[in-house]
């Protein structure tokens, strides 16, 4: 459990500041999808490696099935964003950033469940 708070708290600082510079050149979606992305793949090896090492699944099936957490993640963090916007059109970078954090820490945690339950469970023989 130890590492995987270590790894979100990183994964979600990380993306906040991806995020935020992506920002400055790109729109909201875009900064958004591609900061995900990365921290998505980054904080699935992570946990594959440090979290759930003692589970025999493999980078590519591990990947894979993060895969639709990324697609939800997306979703809930896009969605927070647009709802922010359409409500503050004008507001910095930094504001949808700072929108954007507590989205991410609720997928976080969404991402752990689902990986400790589906990806990485371990098989009782």
């Amino acid at each position: 459990m130890l590492w995987f708070v270590v790894i979100g708290v990183a994964s979600t600082m990380a993306q906040a500041l991806l995020y935020w510079v992506l920002r400055h050149w790109s729109p909201p979606i875009l900064a958004n999808f591609a900061s995900l992305l990365v921290v998505t793949v980054l904080n699935t090896e992570a946990n594959r490696r440090l979290t759930f090492r003692g589970s025999a699944v493999r980078a590519v099936p591990a990947h894979l099935a993060a895969g639709g957490l990324f697609v939800l993640a997306y979703l809930v963090t896009s969605g927070a964003l647009l709802l922010f916007r359409h409500y503050r059109p004008t507001s910095s970078p930094a504001a949808e950033t700072l929108v954007l954090a507590p989205s991410l820490a609720l997928v976080t945690v969404v991402r752990f469940t689902v990986l400790r339950m589906v990806v990485f469970r371990r098989r009782h023989r």
